[in-house]
């Protein structure tokens, strides 16, 4: 913050983007103020709660405010597709459909055995036409009528995420067990990084890829998860032993989207260059069907492929995390 130092915002913003500056706890850090940029998701008997990016919350006494301004969205990145959540979440959504789903308001409840969170938990994409806790009780009654703990998936950090929506679930105790990202990135840079020889495409996850995917014991309604989207492509490399597969990759092209996922890699093989490969026969095989821009998930804590996708080009676009019901007491599942 520069310029005069005064607190411009009110319990009326929350749901707005704010910058503030505190005074620093004692014994923290050496410096006399600590600034914190998110969304004012409350502000309730002298607390702030302000939601970062990352969807981390940070509580701030409202005796300890030196200044405060609502401040516009973040701007625009520099490089890669220009793209809103709204366009964003629909389009991962597609391409991971769920074996049964059915319309709550504008929430999608949506359910495949338990085969993944994605797969197994609601999207909220708007109002629920319920009050919050009514919705709440009837996503644990469809979940539980199918033998699956309830889940929400949220995201912050982008215009038109759910910040407050992550706050309200966690006031009613629903535990976070998931934060990741989407990234986007332009997507012939993908297709001119690595040469794509020696790799197979196919519309099927056949026995050869399925033996190098990492979730083992696949069921026939995980096929079918894996098999959805509008237009799906299998990777495969095949290994010089005949065993299972140097490396894999599955993409789904929707429009102008290609979504990348599942790309694995013999642990003996990494650092080869086989990602990068796969990724490039999929964008290639998505230019050719009129895709420009692509997107992927990545967990924070897995540095490899962060810096793989860094180097192609990709940058986040927003956090999104899964939240779970939490557990009554006496309540078995």
């Amino acid at each position: 913050m520069t310029g005069r130092l005064e607190v411009r915002i009110s319990a009326a913003d929350v749901g707005k983007r704010v910058s503030v500056r505190r005074l620093t706890e004692p014994g923290v850090t050496h410096e006399k103020f600590t600034d914190t940029v998110g969304v004012l998701t409350s502000w309730d008997d002298g607390v702030l709660l302000i939601t970062r990016r990352d969807g981390r919350s940070v509580r701030i006494p409202e005796s300890a405010l030196v200044a405060g301004k609502v401040v516009p969205a973040e701007p625009a990145r520099r490089r890669g597709p220009a793209a809103s959540y709204a366009e964003l979440a629909p389009v991962a959504s597609r391409a991971w459909r769920p074996v049964e789903s059915e319309r709550l308001g504008e929430w999608e409840l949506r359910a495949a055995g338990g085969f993944t969170r994605r797969a197994n938990s609601v999207l909220p994409l708007g109002a629920p036409g319920l009050p919050l806790d009514e919705a709440l009780t009837v996503v644990r009654r469809w979940y539980g009528d199918r033998g699956l703990p309830a889940r929400v998936q949220t995201a912050t950090g982008a215009e038109g995420t759910q910040e407050l929506l992550c706050a309200e679930l966690e006031r009613r105790e629903w535990v976070r067990e998931v934060t990741a990202e989407l990234w986007t990135g332009g997507l012939a840079p993908v297709a001119d990084r690595a040469g794509a020889t020696g790799v197979v495409l196919s519309r099927e996850a056949d026995e050869a890829w399925l033996a190098r995917y990492q979730r083992k014991g696949v069921s026939e309604v995980a096929l079918r998860v894996l098999g959805s989207g509008p237009s799906v492509w299998f990777a495969t490399v095949p290994s010089e032993d005949g065993g299972a597969p140097a490396a894999i990759g599955r993409c789904v092209v929707d429009g102008r989207w290609a979504g990348f996922a599942a790309v694995e890699v013999d642990p003996a093989l990494r650092r080869q260059g086989l990602a990068s490969r796969v990724m490039a026969a999929l964008a290639l095989r998505a230019l050719d069907e009129g895709a420009s821009a692509a997107w992927l998930q990545v967990e924070a804590d897995n540095e490899g492929a962060r810096a793989l996708y860094t180097g192609m080009g990709f940058t986040a676009h927003h956090a999104y995390h899964h939240y779970r019901e939490p557990v009554v007491s006496g309540e078995a599942r």
